[in-house]
């Protein structure tokens, strides 16, 4: 697989998303605007790794320090920028808080240090993502057995993290084992993430797919076609409730209703304990044009109303389990969720 983004001479190069799978383009970017920009506009998308992006425009945005400048006034312009881009997306306000403890750590330095030791966390944060997501694809894989179907959702693989990822990084891991099983994707309306990316990943990667339509999952589980689903999460609350792409609320009670187990896979910097539960979770809505026009071609008449909500929220009585790094958390969920947030860090798993 390529890579989703990465520090290369002073800049952060990333894969034009938009582009894909006709085109694999990158794209550089040498200022914190640009970043931002980036993520707005989808060029990264992706929980986890609009967090490593989020980690890296922090970087670059104290990376010009000179003599006489406000390091702390410095950071507030940067993180109040990259805070503003993507609201749902837990991982982009937790890189943020990391960066931020880290420049508490360092501010007394000269600018140059301040700046050196803030990339150096950002890479810690991009490594740490991809071995998070191995590990989940490790905890993950044995709910996968030989001549399963799986479905899954939006893009939750590599394009969406640093590396391997959380949804996908569970169906690599069992392809990597050697089971031989297929993927149902949903074409994930209205922005094609799984049409465009997941498809494309999956392809790459060898694994048997077929393409669908969102509105065919229900009548591919009357068929009995679908042995489980697995998804993303863009961010979790303490009671287990998860927001991730638009469409997925719909899955999780299609799922129930037809008695398919329904996984949840996502990094722990994805929970927000923080929220009580999903309806605390804020909602982001995009641009009337993602609705109306597809591939850049106008598909319904102008001047009509359009909602587009980014996201929707799975209650977590549909859910089965939650995947994570740290292992498997089952019901009740608010009691697993709060014994592992109150665990050692990610980080410190790693180690």
């Amino acid at each position: 697989m390529l890579p989703t983004i990465e520090w290369r001479d002073g800049k952060v190069v990333m894969i034009d998303q938009r582009k894909l799978p006709l085109h694999e383009v990158y794209l550089e970017f040498q200022d914190v605007n640009g970043v931002a920009e980036a993520i707005e506009t989808m060029i990264i998308r992706g929980a986890p790794a609009i967090g490593v992006a989020a980690a890296y425009g922090v970087a670059l945005g104290l990376q010009s320090l000179r003599t006489g400048d406000d390091p702390e006034k410095r950071l507030d312009q940067v993180i109040n920028r990259l805070a503003k881009t993507r609201p749902t997306a837990r991982n982009l306000f937790w890189a943020l808080e990391r960066m931020k403890r880290v420049f508490d750590e360092v501010k007394h330095l000269a600018g140059v240090e301040i700046g050196r030791r803030l990339l150096l966390e950002a890479q810690a944060i991009e490594a740490e993502d991809l071995e998070t997501n191995r590990k989940i694809g490790a905890n993950g894989r044995d709910l996968i057995r030989d001549g399963d179907s799986v479905l899954t959702h939006c893009n939750a693989g590599g394009l969406a993290t640093a590396g391997y990822g959380t949804a996908l990084g569970v169906i690599r891991a069992a392809f990597e084992q050697g089971k031989k099983f297929r993927v149902f994707v949903d074409e994930t309306r209205p922005f094609l993430q799984g049409a465009r990316l997941t498809a494309w990943e999956l392809d790459r990667l060898g694994v048997p797919l077929i393409l669908i339509t969102d509105n065919m999952a229900g009548f591919l589980m009357k068929k009995g076609e679908v042995d489980l689903v697995i998804v993303g999460a863009d961010r979790i609350a303490a009671n287990g409730d998860a927001a991730n792409k638009i469409g997925t609320y719909g899955l999780a009670v299609l799922a129930r209703a037809h008695r398919i187990p329904f996984y949840v896979a996502a990094q722990l910097s994805t929970i927000d304990p923080a929220l009580p539960d999903g309806d605390a979770i804020p909602i982001e809505e995009r641009t009337p044009d993602e609705v109306t026009h597809v591939c850049g071609t106008r598909m319904a008449p102008e001047g009509i109303a359009v909602w587009n909500p980014a996201f929707d929220v799975t209650p977590h009585e549909l859910i089965t389990a939650i995947i994570t790094e740290a292992g498997m958390i089952r019901p009740p969920f608010a009691e697993g969720i709060g014994r592992t947030c109150s665990a050692p860090s990610p980080s410190d798993l790693l180690a």
